[in-house]
């Protein structure tokens, strides 16, 4: 009797605990309005959903490559280590002559591969990168890369 409750326990948390995380990888789906000056002038407001990401208009193939951890978080953006929150790191590409709002581009003249979500309450922290390697999240590898393009602000 008391391994069936044990077992049933387990269970019961192993489902929380996966719910949690499949919650918590959803939290950046869905529509942002810009709110940053970066966001405004060269994105508008963007939309994720399952596997693509639309920026005025345009709609991008993306694949949830991994979580990461609050310290590679706190590399990209200023956000706080001790709050314990999540990002997400995409992959996707954006060619280097897609213009967006005023004939910005994500990259300059180099393609868009790589993207990191993160949300705190009703905003969404997004940065953009180029190269073929996954980016080192580092604050001295972040502060260092020329694969950085920019970071934007949403908010719902």
């Amino acid at each position: 009797m008391r391994l069936k409750k044990l077992l049933a326990a387990c269970a019961l948390l192993a489902g929380i605990a996966c719910g949690a995380a499949q919650a918590a990888a959803q939290e950046d789906q869905g529509y942002w309005r810009a709110a940053s000056s970066n966001a405004n002038a060269i994105t508008g407001d963007l939309a994720l959903g399952g596997s693509k990401l639309t920026i005025d208009y345009f709609t991008f193939p993306l694949a949830s490559i991994r979580r990461l951890k609050p310290v590679e978080v706190s590399s990209v953006f200023d956000a706080d280590v001790n709050a314990g929150i999540e990002g997400m790191l995409y992959r996707l590409q954006v060619a280097p002559d897609k213009r967006f709002l005023h004939k910005n581009t994500l990259c300059g003249d180099v393609e868009t591969q790589w993207m990191v979500t993160y949300v705190t309450g009703r905003t969404l922290q997004v940065a953009f990168f180029s190269g073929d390697d996954q980016p080192v999240f580092t604050f001295d590898a972040i502060q260092h890369s020329s694969a950085v393009c920019g970071t934007f602000t949403y908010s719902r």
